[in-house]
């Protein structure tokens, strides 16, 4: 079973940039798609986008497209989100996680806040 630890959020001014990172135990770990997260206060968690194993494949919801990017580094084990444009809707946490067909696998780490202020 893959353990994930998320980190990198924080506050951040509307139009802001942060990236997040997920650590992954695992030596199989270049073998899944990993995907990103997310859960505001009072909403069911919602997809934000994934990468497949190989990381040539990446894929993202249409709220996000065009001001997100995701990566990874195999030799890491890491996942990354690189987040730009960011806006106070995006505030939430964070997590990552295996992903199929944009539908998480795994177990979930503890997540890392993103706070976007206006």
């Amino acid at each position: 079973q893959v353990q994930l630890v998320e980190s990198g959020g924080g506050l951040v001014q509307a139009g802001g940039s942060l990236r997040l990172n997920c650590a992954a135990s695992g030596r199989t770990f270049s073998t899944y798609a990993m995907g990103w997260f997310r859960q505001a206060p009072g909403k069911e968690r919602e997809f934000v986008a994934a990468v497949s194993g190989n990381g040539f494949r990446l894929d993202y919801a249409d709220s996000v497209e065009g001001r997100f990017t995701i990566s990874r580094d195999n030799a890491k084990n890491t996942v990354y989100l690189q987040m730009n444009s960011l806006k106070p809707e995006d505030t939430a946490v964070y997590y990552c996680n295996v992903v199929v067909a944009r539908r998480a696998t795994g177990y979930w780490g503890q997540g890392t806040q993103v706070t976007v202020s206006s």
